[in-house]
């Protein structure tokens, strides 16, 4: 399942520099402090309320029962693996220059010639060392980590709390959560940490214990600032909000309850600058304990799949569907010969449950979906056009790599205006080559119409207008002033691009 990233926030995240805590920007552990409790704010419960919002006394006695599972993890990296496109693990590229180069002018000099640093600028092939964090979980030697961490890697070490160095291996990784289990071999009697059943609350506070450029078992401290936050990092993005400091080193690092227990994984920031400002986000404890359980078993993580591509239903689009409320799933395509299409769903239905559950959006409906075994079956609580439906679904296992649109080509700025005030003209798919056969093809945009204003550009295929498939101009005239004379001022087109198939809701006037 692919769920169409509709985030308003991407681009502001990435503009301002959303960074993942290898050695780039590295994550601590948090610790949660528990929060207000409920009640008349008089008496006892007064005091206690009072005593809570000035947060505890220290965390001394908690730090010192779980700072000795806290790990630092150096790996070894040939630089060959990572071409320098950014999707190679992310090491530490400052240990190769000598300490007067580092921060200088000299270092940016070399950095914007391609180089990564002055000694080792002059060759491609070489061995890089990365820094991070992590925590065991047994005392037979399992740590987590990030993915982003130990990925690629041809060496790991883990050092601890008493300073003690071991050699580890890569037990499995799964890069859609960006975790990872190592373990240290031939060792035991470890001190180790359990992760959290109970969910943390906004407002209780944490601690961050980990590696911070490389000084290892460093504390911070702070609150929850948020839940279920969604940083485009992937489909099962569900991460929690903390603000306690964590920076480069800090990633894989673990973050604790005020009883000891890992509520969640460091793996990001939000920073213009790289260092922390107050924003750092975790992979959720039940995630973690989900995606560990499967790499120490199989040594990867085995997803149920169901073969469709969906998005967010905005408030928009449920108001061109008629919908008292924006929920669920909005599916634009089932794809061929995949469990969805096979059991009957279509592009256009809204899944608002699974198994019983209401789902939320398309984030939540990937994550309830992954979480099952393939060949189980799901229940699909949907609506179409209007009517509550329910479907059967046996799921399959998830592709390995995810289906892609081919590319529709690019196209002049000839065709007909079919609908002026929506700022676009348009010609029949079987006109255009590379186009298909099904819907009309984006011939021109005007830039100040509303339909650019809603992302539509060159070269998208509208396939449908409210419900209806357009295959030429006369056609997406008449779903036009079909959905306006029903009293609709957005109309829902799903469009097809290079990348996927999804809903627009265009203002019609």
């Amino acid at each position: 399942m692919t769920p169409t990233n509709q985030n308003p926030h991407r681009k502001i995240l990435s503009a301002r520099r959303l960074t993942l805590l290898g050695s780039v920007a590295v994550v601590g552990a948090a610790l949660v402090l528990g929060g207000v409790g409920a009640g008349q704010l008089s008496g006892p419960a007064f005091a206690a309320t009072t005593q809570a919002q000035q947060g505890p006394t220290g965390f001394a006695d908690l730090i010192a029962k779980v700072k000795p599972a806290v790990i630092s993890v150096r790996v070894k990296v040939d630089r060959s693996v990572d071409s320098g496109d950014g999707d190679g693990p992310q090491m530490n590229d400052d240990e190769g220059m000598p300490p007067f180069m580092q921060g200088s002018p000299f270092e940016k000099f070399f950095q914007r010639r391609g180089f990564e640093s002055l000694p080792r600028g002059m060759q491609r092939h070489e061995i890089i060392t990365g820094v991070g964090s992590g925590f065991f979980i047994s005392a037979d030697g399992y740590a987590v980590t990030n993915n982003h961490v130990v990925d690629h890697a041809k060496s790991v070490q883990v050092t601890t709390d008493d300073g003690k160095t071991y050699s580890a291996k890569v037990i499995g990784t799964d890069a859609k959560t960006d975790l990872a289990l190592i373990k240290v071999e031939g060792k035991s009697g470890f001190a180790y940490v359990n992760l959290e059943t109970a969910t943390p609350r906004v407002g209780d506070w944490v601690v961050a214990v980990g590696n911070p450029y490389g000084l290892g078992g460093t504390v911070t401290a702070g609150i929850i600032s948020a839940e279920g936050r969604d940083i485009g990092n992937g489909p099962y993005d569900d991460y929690i909000q903390i603000d306690a400091p964590i920076n480069k080193g800090n990633s894989g690092g673990p973050t604790f309850d005020t009883n000891g227990n890992v509520i969640g994984v460091n793996t990001a920031i939000y920073s213009p600058t790289g260092g922390s400002v107050g924003i750092g986000f975790d992979i959720p404890a039940p995630t973690v304990k989900m995606v560990v359980a499967q790499l120490k078993e199989n040594g990867k993580v085995t997803r149920a799949w169901l073969g469709v591509q969906v998005q967010k239903v905005t408030p928009g689009i449920a108001e061109s569907l008629g919908l008292k409320t924006a929920a669920g799933a909005l599916v634009d395509e089932a794809k061929a010969d995949t469990p969805a299409a096979k059991a009957g769903i279509e592009a256009g239905d809204i899944i608002t449950a699974v198994n019983g559950k209401s789902v939320k959006d398309s984030r939540e409906l990937a994550r309830e979906i992954s979480a099952m075994t393939p060949g189980s079956t799901a229940k699909l609580d949907i609506m179409r056009k209007g009517e509550a439906k329910t479907f059967d679904v046996t799921l399959a296992t998830m592709p390995n790599q995810p289906e892609k649109q081919a590319n529709a080509g690019e196209y002049d700025n000839s065709g007909t205006p079919a609908a002026p005030h929506l700022g676009i003209s348009v010609a029949p798919a079987s006109d255009v080559a590379g186009a298909g056969d099904k819907g009309v093809v984006i011939t021109g945009v005007d830039p100040d119409g509303p339909a650019a204003e809603r992302g539509l550009k060159s070269g998208d295929v509208i396939l449908d207008v409210g419900g209806k498939s357009v295959g030429s101009v006369h056609e997406l005239r008449s779903a036009l002033s079909d959905a306006k004379a029903g009293g609709k001022k957005d109309v829902l087109m799903r469009i097809k691009t290079a990348d996927n198939t999804h809903y627009v809701a265009v203002p019609i006037g």
